[in-house]
Order: C-alpha cells, then sequence, then structure tokens
C-alpha cells in the first residue's frame, strides 16, 4: 500500500488528524490495532476545551456534539472551608467546557473519516518502522492474518502510551520527563443523576471528583492507592466514601447502579522531541498528563491542529519550516498543559509523605484562591483552554 500519511492509531488525535488531511486533499491511512467496536466504546476523558469543540465543528463532526454535549459553566472545588465557585465564562469572557465523553468523540470521528472515504483499518496492527530517516518510510502490520506494509511520505505516530511509534525513536535521542504520583483514582461510572457541574474536593480522607456524561451517567472519582484491589471496595463503600469526600449535603449525591468501575494512574510524562526523520509524534504517544486537569483529549487535538498546519504546507508549497518547528512549538503547550494538571493534582489530593507543615500550606493555597478572583481567574484560563501561540 502506498498513501502521502501513514496514520497509527485511530484515537482522537489520528482521527482528527486524518479529517483535516482528507479536507485538505492530502491522502492518507489510518491503521488501528483495536477492533471498531473497542475504540468507540473505551471510556475515557470527558472534557472538552473550547477550541476541540470548536475543532469539531470546523470538521463538520459536531451534530451530535450540539445535542448531547452538556456545557459546563461551573467548576467548584470543595475543601473544609467550603465550596470554591470559579464561574469560567464571568472570569474568561463567553468561554466554557463541554463535557462530552472521549468515546462519543471517536465515534463522531469514525462515522465522519468513514463517510467521507478516508481508509480506516481496524484491527491493523502495527508491527513495527523502517526507514524513518528517508523519504520513503514504511508501516510494516498485519491485517486480515496477513503481514502487509503502508509505504508513506510521513507517519503520524498517534497509538498512544504503549505504542510502537515512540520506541521507534533511537533512545538516545530522546530526553524524557517523567513523574509517578503516589496515588491513583478509583473510578466508576453510575446510572444517576450526576452533580449539575463538575465538582473537584480535598478531604483529609483523599481527593474525589464529581462529574458527569450524560444527564443519567455520573463519573465520579475517589483517591486510591496505585495498586488498589478493587476487591476490597463494595459499592456501599464507594458510595459513602464519595459521600463524605465530597462533603455532600443531603440528598445531594444520588445513588444508582454501578455499571463500571477500574482505577486510573496519575502519572505525568513528556518525551522530546515529539519527531524524528519522518515520524511525528501526537498525544498520549508522546505526552501524559495526570486527569485531574482534563488536559489529555484536549492537548492531543492541539498538536494535530500545528501538525495538520505543518503537513498542508509541505505538500501544498513543499515548505518544511513548520515541519521543523513542530516539537517546539507542540512542547511549549505540552508543559503548560502539565504545569496546571500537576498543580491541580498537588493542590487537591492527599500526599503521605507530607508533613503537617505541608498540608497547611496546601489548606492556605485553597482558602487563597477562595479569596483571589486573580488565583480563580488562573485556573480557569487553563481549563477552558489557553490561547494558541503562532505556528
Amino acid at each position: 500500500m502506498r498513501t502521502q500519511v501513514g496514520i497509527v492509531g485511530a484515537g482522537p488525535a489520528g482521527l482528527f488528524l486524518a479529517l483535516l488531511l482528507q479536507r485538505a486533499g492530502i491522502d492518507c491511512v489510518v491503521l488501528e490495532s483495536r477492533s471498531r467496536d473497542y475504540v468507540e466504546n473505551r471510556v475515557r476523558a470527558g472534557v472538552l476545551e473550547d477550541g476541540t469543540t470548536k475543532l469539531m465543528e470546523e470538521l463538520g463532526a459536531a451534530d451530535r456534539l450540539r445535542r448531547e454535549g452538556m456545557p459546563d459553566k461551573l467548576l467548584d472545588i470543595r475543601f473544609n472551608g467550603g465550596i470554591i465557585h470559579i464561574d469560567m465564562p464571568k472570569l474568561t469572557p463567553g468561554r466554557i467546557v463541554t463535557v462530552y465523553g472521549q468515546q462519543e468523540v471517536v465515534k463522531d470521528l469514525i462515522a465522519a473519516g468513514l463517510s467521507r472515504g478516508v481508509p480506516i483499518l481496524f484491527e491493523a496492527e502495527a508491527s513495527h518502522l523502517e526507514g524513518l530517516t528517508t523519504d520513503r518510510p514504511i508501516v510494516h502490520f498485519n491485517h486480515d492474518g496477513q503481514a502487509k506494509t503502508l509505504e508513506c511520505d510521513f507517519i503520524a505516530g498517534c497509538d498512544g502510551f504503549h505504542g510502537i511509534c515512540r520506541p521507534a525513536i533511537p533512545e538516545h535521542l530522546l530526553t524524557v520527563y517523567d513523574r509517578i504520583f503516589p496515588f491513583g483514582w478509583l473510578g466508576i461510572l453510575a446510572e444517576t443523576k450526576p452533580f449539575p457541574e463538575m465538582s473537584y474536593s480535598n478531604h483529609e480522607r483523599g481527593f474525589s471528583l464529581a462529574s458527569r456524561r450524560s444527564p443519567k451517567l455520573a463519573r465520579l472519582y475517589v483517591q486510591c492507592a496505585i495498586d488498589e484491589d478493587l476487591a476490597g471496595w463494595s459499592d456501599r463503600r464507594i458510595w459513602d466514601e464519595l459521600q463524605t469526600r465530597l462533603y455532600a449535603k443531603s440528598g445531594e449525591l444520588a445513588e444508582g447502579p454501578i455499571l463500571q468501575k477500574g482505577v486510573t494512574p496519575c502519572r505525568a510524562y513528556v518525551a522530546a522531541p515529539m519527531n524524528y526523520g519522518r515520524l511525528y509524534l501526537a498525544g498520549d504517544a508522546v505526552h501524559i498528563v495526570p486527569p485531574t486537569g482534563a488536559k489529555g483529549l484536549n492537548l492531543a487535538a492541539a498538536d494535530i491542529r500545528v501538525l495538520s498546519r505543518a503537513l498542508i504546507e509541505f505538500f501544498r508549497i513543499g515548505s518544511s519550516a513548520r515541519l521543523d518547528r513542530y516539537s517546539g512549538t507542540c512542547l511549549k503547550r505540552v508543559w503548560k498543559g502539565v504545569r496546571y494538571s500537576s498543580y491541580m493534582t498537588s493542590l487537591l489530593h492527599r500526599f503521605e509523605a507530607h508533613t503537617p507543615f505541608e498540608r497547611q500550606v496546601q489548606q492556605a493555597e485553597l482558602e487563597y484562591i477562595a479569596g483571589s478572583v486573580a488565583a480563580r481567574t488562573t485556573i480557569a484560563e487553563n481549563y477552558v483552554g489557553l490561547p494558541f501561540e503562532e505556528d
């Protein structure tokens, strides 16, 4: 097979790129190791920044988002001093986030891509890459029980943290920045009426979060050990812990059947540079942020905005100037996302290693935010998404 851009991975990054390239008349092929059913139903993030929502609209893939997405104007932070209300459209004139599950974004992008003739091969597992420093790199993959090759002008590595693309870069050329936080999130998806707005909570027993996926589906989390054994968490224990950690008033936390239960690790990871030869990495393939800042999917979309412009410029006028700037441009935004997500993680979680002094500083920070418009504005403008710098 031969194409201009071979895209490894049909997550949000790969699918956004495929649609942007298709619109510009650039040939691409998407290779996805999993089945279509799997990628359309794996539950991930659910908060779309203003810029990500606009990208969906720009691509003509936002019909269902407009009908079913839940605009979120308020962000609450609960602690033992009360509730901090962060009014996003007031603090960041008119800007908000939209609650819409990542799996729904993926469904919409796949449907749009297939309807427009974008080749998306499911259960096509890439095994290795070849010729990355030549002008004809090759993706070796298996599909329909056969070993196949895809020859490209460029390869976009959008295959997630555990994919094959990042390891294809010689190890000595990559600088890796990694921090594993000493806890995870025990998350549930429950069939019940969710809280009316995103509510984060700092409690002496640990962090908790109440969010939503639809008017009838709540997504809730409690801080837990990295290696937490789910067998020790009955439904009753989960609801009791949420009630306590969210400082929930009587009747505020509606209980219901728990449909899914799992543990999410908290980690910050960045590898640089984000390219090697004709291979360009995007999204989780090259950076991971703690989930506290709701930045993962949004940073992936931001990478693709930069990469698509660079590839379009190359194919239209033969200039590699934007491609040469790709990694540096993206990493500026990535590190700001890491900073914000790490700040929110440190602000809201209980760290066993903290001394009483450090816990008092954390409490003082929360009280400062409660009384400072400037501090609340900083949180709000990062949450809705920072403006794009010229790329």
